[in-house]
């Protein structure tokens, strides 16, 4: 988050907390000074009273005044010192107010942290009682949550998580649910059932072993960009009903982002009709040739990272993508493989192509590479390589046919 900046002399905390610092060790110091009303002088006996019993009365009284002037004048200072930081308060309450755009912001860049890291808006509630009235009243400040269900107390939970829900006061919301065991769902589902309506992002974890039916995604009508994450191995048996899962997909979504979960050839059209809508992908294919058939089903896709684990040696006919603006390619290779990135590179065109990332090719292919793009005629902004080498020779020929090239060697 940028830090917000004012006019004001003390417009950061640590401005404020080293004024009141200041105001303290002045105040103790000047305690030990205050005497009471009688001084040294109003003390002092004179043998002859009146001998110069009115010049001794005078110096006594303009002592006992230049030294209640002096503790007024520190007292005055410290005065000064303590509206100077309730002004920076206040400042910083404002600011809070008119900075309520970035500090969203922020927590917008943190959707995929656990709950333990989305601490923000609770953080703010506890700085002070004004604090929390202005955080409280900023929905978009509660839009964004992960829901997880564990070992504690689910009911103390839900409670909640619903609290912090009703805050968001209607607005969008960016969830993120965690699923540890298959009856997961329903406590999941009853808790969001109030909210589904209004979640145009979802990044879902799955932590079990048995995948849940997630009959949740039909009723997901806002639903615009989800993220799935597999952390156990997924078997041949549960892979059918992830199928039928993203096939309950909305037509509002438009970005798919997978991970853990290799596509077979065979889930493609099981995944019907969620591809023809995407136009964002990111995906795990096991076979080469699937990328073939995924930009068949995909022909509004404008964004693609996709990792092939395997190379199944059969050949692929030509085709063109026209919409496809963004490609990552992760290859993984072994001795044996018959098929290699050639092969892709002799098959694809992509006309509309702007920025291309290539990891993991051993010996960089120039010349089909050369051929790829001549047929294509893409407007190439952007070429990341890792994992090969590219000779200086072969990078000027890139930036010769395309002048503003950013050319990234890793």
């Amino acid at each position: 988050m940028q830090t917000i900046r004012s006019k004001s002399n003390l417009s950061t905390v640590s401005d404020i907390i080293t004024a009141l610092q200041t105001v303290i060790l002045c105040s103790r110091a000047i305690q030990p000074e205050i005497p009471d009303l009688e001084t040294p002088y109003s003390r002092t006996t004179f043998p002859n009273p009146n001998h110069c019993a009115i010049e001794l009365e005078s110096q006594s009284i303009r002592a006992i005044i230049t030294e209640r002037q002096h503790q007024l004048d520190t007292l005055l200072h410290d005065i000064s010192g303590l509206q100077t930081v309730m002004v920076g308060i206040h400042t910083l309450q404002q600011q809070l107010v008119e900075q309520k755009n970035k500090i969203i912001e922020s927590i917008n860049l943190h959707k995929r942290l656990p709950p333990s890291k989305l601490t923000v808006p609770m953080s703010l509630t506890r700085i002070c009682r004004r604090w929390r009235e202005v955080v409280v009243d900023m929905p978009n400040l509660w839009c964004v949550l992960s829901v997880e269900v564990d070992g504690r107390n689910w009911q103390q939970a839900a409670f909640c998580y619903d609290s912090w829900l009703k805050r968001a006061r209607g607005r969008p919301l960016s969830l993120r649910l965690q699923f540890h065991a298959d009856d997961d769902s329903t406590k999941l589902q009853l808790l969001l059932q109030p909210h589904i309506s209004r979640v145009p992002s979802l990044a879902i974890d799955f932590y079990c072993p048995d995948i849940p039916e997630l009959n949740m995604f039909r009723e997901l009508l806002a639903l615009e960009e989800i993220s799935i994450y597999f952390y156990v191995d997924i078997s041949n048996d549960i892979s059918p009903s992830i199928s039928r899962a993203i096939s309950q997909l909305p037509s509002s979504l438009c970005s798919f982002d997978v991970s853990g979960w290799p596509l077979d050839y065979s889930d493609l059209p099981s995944c019907n009709p969620v591809w023809a809508r995407l136009t964002t992908l990111r995906i795990e294919v096991l076979e080469a040739k699937t990328v073939f058939d995924l930009l068949q089903l995909a022909p509004d896709l404008s964004s693609l990272t996709i990792f092939i684990l395997f190379f199944d040696g059969e050949p692929l006919e030509p085709f063109t993508h026209t919409n496809l603006q963004t490609l990552h390619i992760d290859c993984d290779y072994y001795d044996n493989e018959t098929l290699d990135f050639c092969d892709l590179l002799d098959a694809f065109s992509f006309p509309t192509l702007r920025v291309l990332a290539v990891h993991g090719v051993p010996v960089w292919p120039h010349e089909e590479f050369m051929a790829f793009l001549a047929r294509s005629g893409c407007p190439l902004e952007s070429l990341i390589v890792s994992g090969s080498v590219v000779t200086d020779e072969q990078r000027e020929e890139y930036v010769a046919l395309f002048p503003s090239l950013q050319f990234v060697l890793r």
